[in-house]
């Protein structure tokens, strides 16, 4: 397999709080499922809920058990080679260690400058990859590639995610990500999953991930807000009701200037014909007229801040199984003005909960879709999401 470096990029590397405690995100107790183990095992694992796959990782998942899961090695795409991922602060240094990936310095990441790139996307934090390494016989200081990592832990430490992906490629290029329901909280209790046979619960929680595209080098990052609904009192019978939309979504460049209007620009502008700004001519653009089709729908926060496409659930039957692992299809579809819907992303969500309540869930989804700035070009977006019950105390 081979990657073709962005000319641009390597030109020249742009610079790119808190988020938490812990010392690692855990591996595995089973070792021959163990991704940094050696066994290189790549086999989904089988469950009791249907299609797509669970990713590679925990071997026998029980309820109150650990789980870990890790994004499958894609030897075409470059996903998946991140291994070995360890968030570090057992001296105060706020750092990843990120291993098996090429070009990233001495494999430490530290967190993002919030001056002159990003350190925190919501409630999780933002690390970047050394921008220089040093030969150790010659001494001369070289330049590496682009990397960046999101980390996200939920706030008693049962659950955590992290994703790792690269912007110095033409391609999507190495990177990986890995989520996880732990042992043990913050406090040594032991972590287990309690689930519910009744009722309809609702979890609501920040999401943030990383876009890398193939067709053209770059970074940008995304953020937003993760709603998930469950139907506990049809999880019978295999009848497993899970649904998950993604709101509220702003994109942002490398260096934290938000590109969310000029992205929607272009989504209308490519989806209402050739005639002109579609919708944003006045609102967004100031370059006036209007398109000879239909125009993009503007969806917006609670700020008035135009947002991207809402992302929605493909429902199945079979989405999640009684050890509380979930996965399923989702896609973005943007909404415009003749009624008319085009689908934007496509992609899948990959999930775990946790608590003796079910009061709290975390994931990883990834979409692919055209990039409507840059012919040819798609997108891929890794977004990890930790999202909590409403349990009053």
């Amino acid at each position: 397999m081979t990657r073709i470096l962005s000319f641009i990029l390597c030109l020249g590397f742009l610079a790119a709080c808190d988020s938490g405690g812990g010392d690692v995100l855990q591996t595995p107790t089973d070792g021959a499922t163990n991704p940094d183990s050696g066994s290189n095992n790549e086999n989904p694992i089988e469950s009791d809920r249907g299609t797509p796959a669970l990713p590679p990782g925990t071997s026998t998942p029980t309820p109150n058990s650990e789980i870990v899961r890790r994004e499958a090695r894609d030897d075409e795409t470059g996903g998946g080679y991140a291994t070995n991922i360890r968030y570090l602060n057992d001296e105060g240094q706020d750092e990843f260690f990120v291993d098996n990936i090429a070009f990233d310095g001495n494999n430490i990441y530290t967190r993002g400058n919030p001056v002159t790139g990003v350190a925190q996307l919501g409630s999780f934090a933002v690390y970047e990859g050394a921008e220089t390494t040093e030969d150790p016989i010659s001494g001369e200081s070289l330049r590496t590639f682009t990397y960046r990592a999101i980390y996200g832990r939920g706030r008693t430490g049962a659950t955590e995610f992290a994703i790792v992906r690269s912007g110095s490629y033409v391609d999507f290029g190495f990177g990986g990500f890995v989520y996880q329901r732990n042992g043990v909280d913050d406090d040594g209790n032991q972590v287990r999953l309690v689930l519910p046979d009744e009722g309809d619960a609702r979890y609501l929680g920040d999401y943030a991930g990383i876009r890398v595209f193939e067709g053209r080098g770059g970074l940008e990052y995304v953020a937003g807000q993760a709603e998930m609904l469950i139907d506990f009192k049809d999880f019978n019978n295999g009848q497993r009701g899970v649904a998950i939309f993604i709101d509220n979504r702003r994109l942002y460049d490398i260096e934290g200037n938000e590109v969310t209007t000029e992205y929607l620009t272009a989504l209308s502008a490519n989806g209402g014909g050739t005639g002109g700004g579609g919708l944003f001519g006045d609102v967004l653009d100031g370059e006036g007229g209007t398109s000879d089709g239909p125009s993009l729908v503007i969806d917006r926060d609670q700020d008035g801040n135009p947002v991207l496409p809402r992302i929605r659930p493909v429902i199945s039957p079979d989405d999640a199984d009684s050890n509380g692992e979930i996965a399923g299809e989702l896609a973005e579809a943007a909404l415009f003005d003749d009624g008319t819907r085009t689908t934007t992303g496509e992609g899948t969500y990959f999930a775990i909960m946790s608590g003796e309540n079910a009061e709290e869930i975390v994931g990883v989804l990834v979409m692919t879709g055209e990039d409507p700035r840059v012919s040819g070009t798609t997108f891929q977006e890794t977004g990890g999401f930790i999202v909590y019950r409403n349990i009053p105390e």
